[in-house]
């Protein structure tokens, strides 16, 4: 499954979908694959302003707990809390339903140096 031509990688695994100043983001599928069953998302709250290269949160699986890092400064808006519930729609549907923070952001041109779905896909296909 190709990844999302909306969406900018980084190469350590996270996507961002810029929507008016709003970025959604969350792990890539690539990333939620090599995690494999994702037991618990912990995002930090609603309101906390963030550098860019700060963490939002982490992910915990059955074998390591990583954390999920933002290239872009912002505050975050809104925490994806059905992930509360079932965090395996982060396995299922990881630039879906299992995005995992909104951020409000003023300058978004860091997204422009990301990587285009294509060339993250080249750069780690999935298997």
């Amino acid at each position: 499954m190709a990844s999302p031509s909306d969406c900018r990688f980084t190469d350590t695994h996270e996507w961002f979908r810029l929507e008016g100043d709003t970025v959604t983001m969350g792990i890539t599928k690539y990333a939620a694959d090599e995690l494999t069953d994702i037991t618990y998302v912990e995002m930090r709250p609603v309101g906390t302003v963030i550098a860019a290269g700060d963490s939002v949160g982490e992910v915990e699986s059955v074998k390591t707990t990583a954390d999920v890092y933002s290239c872009v400064a912002g505050e975050i808006i809104e925490v994806n809390a059905a992930l509360d519930q079932d965090p395996s729609k982060v396995n299922g549907d990881a630039t879906g339903a299992g995005w995992l923070v909104k951020l409000r952001v003023a300058d978004p041109k860091p997204l422009s140096g990301l990587m285009d779905g294509a060339t993250y896909d080249a750069k780690y296909p999935a298997g």
